[in-house]
């Protein structure tokens, strides 16, 4: 599933290729038809992402609302318009791009008023400037579960998914199956102001690079990652592997359905 700074990307991508244009709407699939029949000949007036979902405004205060999920995809083409190809759910022209969605879990036109409950309900986005990190926390040491579990949970920290919850630990030498509600005020600062650096540098790069300069690959003399992923890891699907710091094999285990890894030296459980 794209993590927060992919979409953050993904919106400022919409907003250059349609922003303050009539965008014209449609859906050659059909499941959105009569939504998209809404939004049709008006104009774009913004995009944004909150977390893993995505927000397009129109002019008509509508608000076009999209979770790409797992397989999803919202891709955009500078090119002439060509026939569709698949099932896409929804095609918006611009002026000299269009882009087709296909395969997205929510795909849904709502109220500017529903678009404040939705961002009310989820957590701090280490990418928004208007994201309020105390939310997060109190949210965070309320909870008896796991501080890796609780990562992923939307409502405290929207945007984190499982690459940005285990490098993030690591970097922080926390081990991921601590209590949330142990979890003081200090390393929650900690945690926040890394993510922050790490998904803004997501965002200019377009990938997730978390290793520090002294564990890079030629400061290390090893050969660089390969991975459909891509980017400098720690522990992210390194299972059985070195870690970087310490030499340990780096251990896995599945929490609440999703792979965790972590380093049992660098990551101590007190």
């Amino acid at each position: 599933m794209p993590e927060g700074h992919t979409l953050y990307r993904l919106a400022a991508d919409l907003q250059r290729a349609f922003g303050d244009h009539f965008v014209a709407a449609s859906s050659p699939q059909g499941r959105f038809s009569e939504s998209a029949a809404l939004i049709n000949g008006r104009v774009l007036e913004s995009a944004e992402s909150a977390g893993k979902h995505l927000f397009l405004r129109f002019d008509n205060d509508l608000v076009l609302h999209v979770h790409l999920g797992l397989i999803g995809g919202f891709r955009i083409v500078s090119a002439p318009v060509e026939p569709p190809v698949g099932e896409v759910r929804l095609r918006l022209v611009g002026p000299s791009s269009y882009a087709d969605l296909r395969g997205a879990t929510t795909c849904e036109l709502i109220s500017i008023d529903t678009l404040d409950v939705i961002l009310a309900r989820l957590g701090p986005d280490p990418l928004r400037a208007d994201a309020e990190p105390e939310r997060g926390y109190a949210r965070m040491r309320k909870s008896r579960k796991a501080v890796g579990a609780v990562l992923m949970d939307q409502r405290v920290l929207a945007g984190v998914g499982n690459i940005f919850r285990a490098e993030s630990l690591f970097r922080a030498r926390l081990h991921p199956l601590t209590p949330g509600e142990r979890i003081s005020k200090r390393r929650w600062n900690a945690l926040w102001t890394d993510l922050v650096a790490l998904m803004a540098y997501g965002v200019e790069t377009g990938r997730i690079d978390t290793v520090r300069p002294e564990h890079e690959p030629e400061a290390m003399g090893r050969d660089p990652r390969v991975d459909k992923h891509g980017g400098e890891v720690y522990v992210y699907r390194r299972a059985g592997q070195a870690c970087h710091v310490c030499g340990t094999r780096v251990k896995s285990q599945v929490l609440e359905g999703r792979n965790l890894y972590w380093c049992s030296v660098c990551q101590r459980r007190r």
